[in-house]
């Protein structure tokens, strides 16, 4: 399995849900961290479409930005 440069993201801590109206809800160990609605959110669906669970969790990563920086809100 590959791992990315510190052995992070191996554990399935990002996971999305998309929700009736067409908004991507990706939570971080079940906390919400971001809300993706529109044409972003039709982007992210495409894109996680076919991926391994690696590959998925580090587009959820980036998507959610450097939340853990004290830009959570």
């Amino acid at each position: 399995m590959p791992t990315d440069a510190r052995g992070e993201l191996e554990d399935g801590r990002y996971s999305y849900r998309q929700q009736k109206d067409g908004r991507v809800v990706v939570t971080w160990y079940g906390r919400p961290v971001t809300t993706l609605a529109g044409k972003d959110a039709q982007k992210f669906l495409a894109r996680v479409e076919g991926l391994g669970d690696h590959e998925a969790q580090l587009v959820m990563a980036r998507v959610t930005g450097n939340f853990k920086r004290g830009n959570e809100r």
